[in-house]
């Protein structure tokens, strides 16, 4: 058996607030290890364009996402690829294992795992997953140019990506569950001038349907009238909100009934020496903004909970 790897700090996941994390913690002179299934950035590196993160105007996600990762590694934190399996509690000290077969071991252990893309669940949706349905514009928008594509959702994310979608489609139809738009009111308006965009309002998508190559259109229930469609459509982009991914904590008793992290304001769960911070974590906002804010201050508790152990 692979001997474990002992750390100060072990952050599972390494964003905006991972990142943050391991740059608050590691310039307290601790030993700090970020751990993550892809790339450092998380979403970052699938985001075309923030226009909402302070200093910068506008910025594209893998460009913010290098340079958090060039200040968060400034003071010798270490990244390391895996997807982690299991977190187990020993005293003081937590084992983290992955699926690459390492096991890493430390006094404190911050979660930074954020959240996935909720799935509809209607059928078609697995099938032709990759085969026109998407969860991502700007990762597959470009192979859609001159299209028509279907959005499905009310929120930020829906209209957000609806907007990026019309500079590649030839329209976007934006399908609302509701009667009206979560989104913000700026989003908003920025949608009601764009000429690409329709939004068709108290609408369920109940199944989506293709050949055997790929998607050629949805199956719509409007939940006013009873009344049953067919749209025809080269592209399905879904964003119904978001899952948090903690199922490897299920055991650790932190979780709430939907499976968000509980913390109080310091990011301190009920177990002694675990902290979440981000998207993953049972909060009003999740945004880069709230992520970054949450990994300065679990940076500087897990330096203060470290001191305390000594």
């Amino acid at each position: 058996m692979a001997e474990s790897k002992k750390y100060d700090v072990i952050i599972i996941g390494a964003g905006p607030g991972g990142m943050t994390t391991a740059l608050y913690a590691s310039r307290a002179n601790l030993k700090v290890v970020m751990l993550d299934r892809g790339a450092y950035g998380g979403n970052l590196n699938n985001t075309a364009s923030i226009v909402n993160y302070t200093g910068f105007k506008d910025v594209q996600g893998p460009e913010l996402a290098e340079k958090m990762y060039q200040g968060a590694t400034q003071f010798g934190a270490e990244y390391a690829y895996g997807t982690v399996t299991k977190v187990a509690t020993n005293g003081q000290l937590k084992e983290v294992t992955t699926d690459m077969g390492d096991t890493f071991t430390a006094p404190v252990v911050v979660i930074a795992t954020g959240s996935d893309h909720r799935k509809l669940g209607v059928p078609g949706e697995e099938q032709f997953s990759g085969r026109g349905v998407s969860y991502c514009a700007v990762c597959d928008g470009a192979f859609f140019k001159g299209k028509h594509l279907v959005v499905v959702g009310g929120g930020d994310s829906a209209v957000e990506e609806g907007l990026y979608l019309t500079q590649l489609a030839s329209k976007v139809t934006v399908l609302v569950r509701r009667g009206e738009l979560r989104a913000q009111p700026m989003l908003q308006d920025e949608a009601a001038k764009n000429d690409k965009m329709t939004f068709v309002y108290n609408t369920s998508v109940t199944e989506i349907v293709g050949d055997d190559v790929k998607v050629r259109g949805v199956k719509t229930h409007n939940n006013q009238t009873g009344e049953d469609k067919e749209m025809a459509a080269d592209g399905i982009f879904i964003y119904v909100g978001n899952i948090p991914m903690t199922k490897p904590f299920s055991d650790l008793g932190i979780l709430d009934g939907d499976g968000w992290v509980k913390t109080d304001s310091t990011m301190k769960t009920a177990v002694p020496g675990i902290f979440a911070i981000g998207d993953v974590r049972e909060t009003p906002l999740r945004q880069i903004a709230t992520a970054v804010g949450d990994g300065a201050i679990a940076g500087q508790q897990v330096y203060q909970y470290i001191k305390e152990l000594k």
